[in-house]
C-alpha cells in the first residue's frame, strides 16, 4: 500500500484546535481500516515559519507552490485571521486547483469566507460559521448556506469553526479512514463523552 498524504495549510494565526481532531485521526493508525494509509504534511505560503493563535511555533514541510493536487490526498484548509480580506489567496488558488482535479478540499471557519470571496461557493451546498460573514465578501451563494455544523458536496467540506469534531467526522468519511461502525463509535465517544462508545470501539476491534 503505498502512503498518501493530506496536506494542511499553516499560517499566522491559524486557529490550532480546528483541524486537530482530523489531523489527530489521519495521523493514528488506531481503528483505521487501512493503518498507516494516510500522512500529514504542512504546507505554508513559503517554508517560513509560523505562529498560531495558540502560540505554537510550525516550520511547513514544503510552500504552496511546491503542492501537486496529483500528489495529495487532500488539502485542509483551517481558520484564522485575514481569509474574508483576500490575505490568503494562493491557498485559495490551490484549493480551485485541487477541486479541478478532483482532489478534496476541506475548509472550516474562515476558510469558508476565503471560498465564498473567490465565488467558489455561489453554486454550492455550503456552511460556515454564519451566513452573514459569507455575504459580506460580497458572494451569491446564500440560497445554498445550510445551518449545519458541517457538510460535504462532493470534493468539497465546509465546517463553522466551532464544529471541529464534525468537521473532522466528514474528513474520516471522505478519506474512507474507519468502517461505518468504528467512525459513528469514535465520534460517539469525542461527543458525548459516554463511554459506552469507547467500550463499542475496543469491541469492534477486538
Amino acid at each position: 500500500m503505498e502512503q498518501q498524504t493530506v496536506h494542511l495549510f499553516v499560517f499566522n494565526t491559524l486557529s490550532d484546535w480546528e483541524p486537530m481532531y482530523a489531523v489527530v485521526a489521519i495521523n493514528n493508525p488506531a481503528f483505521q481500516q487501512q493503518p498507516g494509509r494516510y500522512e500529514v504534511k504542512t504546507v505554508g505560503i513559503d517554508r517560513e515559519p509560523v505562529r498560531t493563535t495558540g502560540g505554537l511555533t510550525i516550520l511547513p514541510d514544503m510552500a504552496l507552490d511546491e503542492l501537486d493536487p496529483t500528489r495529495s490526498a487532500m488539502l485542509i484548509l483551517p481558520g484564522g485571521s485575514g481569509w474574508g480580506e483576500g490575505s490568503h489567496k494562493q491557498a485559495i488558488d490551490k484549493a480551485r486547483e485541487f477541486l479541478a482535479h478532483g482532489v478534496p478540499v476541506a475548509a472550516i471557519c474562515g476558510a469558508t469566507a476565503g471560498l465564498a470571496l473567490a465565488g467558489m461557493l455561489d453554486d454550492r451546498p455550503h456552511t460556515g460559521n454564519w451566513l452573514g460573514e459569507l455575504e459580506a465578501t460580497g458572494y451569491r451563494g446564500s440560497a445554498h448556506f445550510q445551518s449545519q455544523p458541517a457538510i460535504t458536496d462532493g470534493d468539497l467540506i465546509t465546517a463553522g469553526g466551532t464544529s471541529p469534531l464534525e468537521f473532522a467526522y466528514q474528513i474520516a468519511k471522505k478519506l474512507e479512514l474507519y468502517n461505518n461502525q468504528v467512525r459513528e463509535a469514535w465520534y460517539g465517544l469525542y461527543k458525548t463523552n459516554d463511554a459506552k462508545y469507547f467500550f463499542e470501539l475496543q469491541s469492534l476491534m477486538a
